[in-house]
């Protein structure tokens, strides 16, 4: 009994000591709870998103961050998932303390880019944009950041200059460039030029992107990849705000995340790139003056979908709601006292459509018909050569 007391004595003063000793050393130092500071992301030995900022190295800034991050949630109360998120940026500003995260949510399969800055001895979550990638925003290379002095980009490391949106190249200073005039509701173009890595042996001379402007709300995120320079041509002169609203082409079809609604998630017909316009033809409506009729079509992160725009002589362009590509595209197009229905597709011998009985065709050419808006829900049908597409559309 002695000698078992001893033993357990003994144990004991291990365990005490083995405690006192891990409390001492390095371990108890950590905080496996912190944000890491930079992403752990790498293009062959180059590290895409490193520790930038002049507070990168700060523990109490990156801990305040951390609180921050820790408490904020998403629109369907998702929240951030710490270990795998990470600071991009750290420092100031416009003379405030400025802080930008990577947050993965893997509730959502997707990615935010929050953007923090200090209220007293805090910091606060101001904007929220989502990426609904979860890779697409870590394996960007310029992200968006607006401040009180104007529109901000942050550069990853494989970006040797950035030109904004009047072809000039911006100054940049640890990462973050210097502020640059981006109209509220208007797309314009930047350029980056990417040196040569792992992933792009030869680097890239002109990755274009369009910023679609600085009134873009949260949480959408506001550039497009714009390759070919089509979305630059496409949305030259459109209002962009018009295109985001409920009821535009980019904002017009609600997402669901799981089985909810999200009405204040990134709607599904919200673009990513490949924006592009095609001319549907001339059409004058009533005796009126002939107006151009255009079709627009983007990649979202839920497939291809196109709207039409009504240019007339005189006046604003009118846009329809987005619709999802289909043989038969279906488009309501809230003309001012004329609301319409336009139906459009790909015309061969084999295609003919049909449209209720007594539907006047105000416009009817091959693969475009159009009509006036119906009362009730109404079916028109395109028939092919091996199958027929039927859409419906919905009344006033």
């Amino acid at each position: 009994m002695a000698s078992a007391r001893r033993r357990g004595g003994t144990a004991t003063a291990l365990l005490a000591l083995l405690l006192t000793a891990t409390a001492c050393g390095p371990v108890a130092d950590r905080k496996p709870d912190a944000l890491p500071v930079g992403y752990d992301s790498l293009d062959g030995t180059l590290r895409v998103w490193p520790a930038r900022g002049g507070l990168a190295g700060d523990a109490a800034a990156t801990a305040a961050v951390t609180d921050a991050v820790r408490a904020w949630r998403t629109p369907v109360d998702d929240r951030a998932h710490l270990p795998s998120s990470g600071i991009l940026w750290s420092g100031e500003a416009d003379g405030t303390p400025l802080a930008l995260v990577a947050a993965d949510v893997p509730g959502e399969s997707a990615s935010w880019l929050l953007q923090l800055t200090r209220d007293g001895d805090r910091y606060v979550v101001d904007r929220a944009s989502e990426y609904t990638d979860p890779g697409y925003l870590v394996y960007s290379d310029v992200l968006p950041v607006q401040t009180s002095a104007g529109r901000r980009y942050l550069l990853s490391e494989r970006v040797e200059r950035l030109l904004g949106p009047k072809g000039r190249a911006l100054v940049t200073r640890d990462g973050l460039t210097d502020p640059v005039d981006v109209p509220a509701c208007q797309a314009v173009p930047l350029t980056a030029t990417l040196r040569a890595t792992s992933s792009l042996p030869r680097g890239r001379a002109a990755d274009r992107l369009l910023d679609l402007g600085t009134a873009t709300t949260d949480p959408r995120y506001p550039l497009v990849r714009d390759e070919t320079g089509s979305g630059r041509r496409a949305l030259d002169d459109l209002d962009t705000c018009e295109l985001a609203d409920e009821r535009g082409p980019f904002g017009s079809i609600p997402r669901r995340i799981g089985d909810r609604d999200a009405p204040r998630a990134v709607p599904e017909s919200w673009p990513r790139g490949k924006v592009s316009v095609r001319a549907l033809g001339e059409v004058a409506l009533g005796g009126g003056d002939p107006a151009d009729l255009e079709q627009l079509s983007w990649e979202t992160g839920t497939g291809t979908m196109t709207a039409v725009v009504y240019r007339p002589a005189a006046g604003d362009p009118v846009f329809s709601p987005a619709d999802r590509a289909n043989t038969l595209q279906a488009y309501v197009l809230p003309v001012p006292g004329q609301p319409l229905v336009v139906l459009s597709w790909r015309a061969n011998r084999y295609t003919s459509l049909s449209v209720p009985p007594g539907t006047p065709r105000l416009v009817d050419r091959p693969g475009l018909v159009v009509v006036p808006q119906p009362t009730s829900k109404a079916t028109f049908s395109l028939a092919g050569a091996e199958k027929t597409y039927y859409r419906s559309v919905g009344g006033r």
